[in-house]
């Protein structure tokens, strides 16, 4: 995403894209990232996709809030939340965003994992392949500075989907597809959120995925620009602050008008502030309870419940 208002570009970069603040120690720049790395966390129930390089250069950091985030990623993952309780028989598989040169893998991946899990939903959490960034963490701290302050940097955030991510995001719906009955789950049930640089991809998927696209689609504080919407595109739900900069770059609602223009079903929800990166939504902020509100999305579509089609 390149941003013109550098100013923005910080507050998406260290509030939600890259979840990279700097935790309790440590050296921080301008950009509140620390130039200390950490271990990668245990990550249980995951899978190595087939779009995965030969070689691993992920690198893991904090934020602000002692949460994990990682860059350089070339070998794609899905980690699995099962259900607790009874299942229902459809599947989301979650893209945190990051502006495609990280992932804030536990604000915008786990954590909303967690919380279709304990609703009933099975979760897939989406660690796709990023561009690449300097290994050394102070480098990077370094040229992400520069990039904010409007300098010349080694760091382009690109202005849509990367081929790559494309692909992984494509991997893991096939996927999902093809082990849904250990899972639990319908094939034809299966769904794609992303977060800011996640909801890029969301709509990537639907717009290129042609018989891989997902079932349902919910893209969070993404790429509201206009979308070429296929003829088959299936319903989709948008949650987005009123002063969130993605927002501020349009002229009206271009993403809902590309589908109310092809007379696809779309859910949409402004919240009056929030700003970018609001994640499952703070305790006291107008966003809180979004989730809610696309879980009973889901049930009015007819998503969580079987049907004799399913059967």
């Amino acid at each position: 995403m390149r941003l013109i208002r550098y100013r923005k570009i910080r507050l998406a970069l260290t509030g939600a894209c890259l979840a990279v603040l700097a935790p309790l120690s440590g050296v921080q720049a301008q950009s509140g990232i620390p130039t200390e790395t950490v271990a990668a966390p245990a990550q249980p129930n995951t899978v190595v996709l087939p779009t995965a390089e030969k070689v691993d250069r992920e690198i893991w950091h904090l934020n602000e809030t002692g949460r994990y985030a990682v860059r350089n990623v070339t070998q794609p993952t899905l980690t699995a939340f099962r259900p607790v309780g009874k299942p229902s028989p459809a599947s989301v598989i979650i893209a945190p965003g990051g502006a495609f040169l990280g992932l804030e893998m536990d604000k915008e991946g786990w954590e909303v994992a967690r919380w279709f899990a304990n609703h009933g939903v099975t979760a897939f959490v989406l660690k796709y392949r990023t561009l690449p960034t300097p290994p050394d963490q102070k480098l990077f701290v370094s040229e992400l500075d520069k990039m904010i302050s409007g300098q010349k940097s080694v760091l382009s955030p690109p202005s849509d989907t990367p081929a790559q991510a494309l692909a992984d995001g494509l991997a893991a719906l096939r996927y999902v597809r093809h082990h849904a009955a250990e899972y639990g789950i319908v094939p034809s049930r299966v769904g794609f959120m992303g977060f800011s640089a996640g909801g890029f991809l969301s709509r990537s998927v639907v717009e290129k995925g042609a018989a891989d696209k997902p079932d349902f689609v919910a893209p969070i504080y993404p790429n509201m620009g206009p979308m070429v919407v296929p003829a088959d595109a299936p319903p989709m739900f948008v949650a987005i602050a009123a002063d969130d900069f993605l927002l501020a770059r349009q002229t009206g609602l271009p993403l809902l008008e590309s589908y109310r223009a092809k007379g696809k079903s779309i859910e949409f929800h402004l919240f009056s502030s929030g700003g970018h990166g609001f994640g499952a939504g703070p305790v006291g902020s107008p966003e809180e309870s979004w989730l809610d509100l696309m879980y009973l999305w889901m049930r009015t579509q007819g998503l969580l419940t079987m049907q004799n089609k399913d059967k």
